[in-house]
């Protein structure tokens, strides 16, 4: 029988990539999306709000009437926010940890009972390369993911004894359109931070356009699931990205924060 997979934020994006090339791995797939009107899909899509209990409820229920069981879960959905600290709305910073932090813990908490009643089940939490630093201008995201992917190593050795696995893959920057969705704090005209914020953003914007195709993630994910014992933790993005890792760990916490500042021009 095929595996049951639900992949969430599949509209577009990594989310669609993924959803699209598990269908043709002969998966049988269910997207979400938080409006499920557009066409075109080679996969059902699902009406989903991971902020909301009962839509993630109702979305999980629907999938287990129609296939008695869900074997995968790929933790997609999230959103982006970007601007100085001191400027970001605090409302605005509790919204984006309510998608990519809250959210996704509660659509594990809903899919995890039914996995452990078939003693089975795989989770892969798409997280980001930005949670493993602080990055200027976007530290409430490398908040969210980085908060994430700490919750996601604790889940992995709780869930361990049910058979479920729980793997995290950070991607780099991707070409998506998750700039236009992102919530970006605006660039104010008294703002001290007005000169290199906006500098910044239009830096963020051009690597996300110049950014690895979503069809690799795609990639990476039907790799992970052909293998038995995966890794706690999975990279994908430029040589530099994924070095930056490696550099934060060895170098003096200065010095690393001199090569960032460096980078981001301020």
């Amino acid at each position: 029988m095929s595996k049951v997979v639900l992949v969430t934020g599949a509209s577009s994006g990594i989310g669609k990539s993924i959803a699209s090339l598990l269908t043709n791995k002969g998966y049988k797939v269910y997207g979400t999306s938080r409006n499920p009107n557009k066409t075109g899909f080679d996969f059902e899509i699902l009406p989903l709000d991971v902020t909301n209990r009962d839509s993630i409820q109702n979305c999980i229920q629907l999938i287990i009437e129609k296939e008695k069981r869900l074997d995968i879960l790929v933790n997609n959905a999230g959103m982006g926010i970007t601007g100085p600290i001191e400027d970001t709305p605090t409302e605005e910073m509790k919204r984006v940890f309510n998608t990519n932090f809250f959210g996704a813990i509660d659509v594990i908490k809903e899919v995890l009972p039914h996995m452990r009643n078939h003693k089975r089940g795989q989770i892969i939490n798409i997280t980001s390369i930005a949670g493993y630093m602080g990055l200027p201008y976007r530290g409430i995201y490398s908040a969210t993911k980085g908060a994430f992917e700490l919750a996601m190593e604790a889940l992995r050795m709780e869930v361990k004894e049910f058979g479920v696995t729980v793997v995290n893959l950070a991607p780099g920057d991707v070409a998506t359109n998750i700039a236009a969705g992102r919530y970006h704090t605006p660039v104010f005209d008294n703002s001290a931070y007005k000169e290199n914020y906006q500098a910044n953003l239009e830096l963020m914007n051009a690597h996300v356009d110049t950014g690895l195709s979503p069809d690799i993630m795609a990639k990476k994910v039907y790799k992970i699931l052909q293998k038995k014992n995966p890794k706690v933790h999975y990279k994908v993005g430029g040589f530099m990205e994924k070095f930056s890792i490696v550099l934060k760990r060895i170098l003096p916490d200065k010095m690393y924060e001199k090569l960032l500042m460096s980078h981001y021009k301020l």
